[in-house]
């Protein structure tokens, strides 16, 4: 779909650059404390890393090679978790980014009436406000989040979920929600939006 071309990738130099940057502001005490897993490694990295000191001083009788070569794989694994989660958020962002950038994009067919197919209004999707009524159809990207009143359509919502089966979307009951940016593969939908596209 084309909301996914802006979207960076792991061999994206700069991406990569600003998850190492994230990473390493991530080995805070306080950030660490927020994974309980990781808080384990970054304890014992610190206390594998005093014992290496140690026996480097002849304080303690253990090898400082070993001892060492231990805290540094602690270390890594510490700051390699943090750079996964860096990388992740910031692909997460991106996606984002290129949503908003997507709706803001797409035209919206603005209804005066939920049962009036045809008298709507072409309408820049950034203009739509919350309790506005629109319609879409096959192969048009939905324009706004909203709860669909009227119709059944199967929706393309790969750019969302990643998952590429559709999803059956009408009106009535838990499966009534849509979400802006995703795509109607058949039939149609008329919808109410459920929050401002400025938002």
């Amino acid at each position: 779909m084309s909301v996914n071309k802006n979207v960076p990738n792991y061999s994206n130099g700069k991406i990569a650059a600003e998850a190492f940057k994230a990473a390493l502001i991530k080995l805070a005490p306080a950030a660490q404390a927020k994974n309980p897993v990781m808080l384990l490694v970054y304890i014992s990295a610190i206390l594998t890393t005093a014992l290496a000191v140690l026996s480097f001083y002849g304080v303690r009788d253990a090898p400082f090679g070993f001892t060492a070569g231990i805290a540094a794989v602690l270390w890594l694994t510490a700051l390699f978790a943090n750079f996964a989660e860096a990388i992740a958020e910031g692909r997460g962002k991106a996606q984002a980014d290129s949503l908003r950038a997507a709706r803001r994009e797409v035209t919206a067919h603005l209804l005066s009436k939920a049962d009036d197919h045809a008298s709507g209004t072409d309408i820049a999707s950034a203009m739509l406000r919350k309790g506005d009524i629109f319609i879409v159809r096959a192969g048009e990207q939905v324009p706004a989040d909203g709860e669909v009143i009227e119709g059944a359509a199967s929706v393309d919502e790969s750019a969302i979920t990643g998952e590429s089966a559709p999803v059956i979307r009408e009106a009535g009951g838990d499966r009534s929600a849509v979400t802006g940016g995703t795509t109607v593969l058949s039939d149609w939908l008329v919808v109410r939006v459920t929050h401002s596209s400025s938002a």
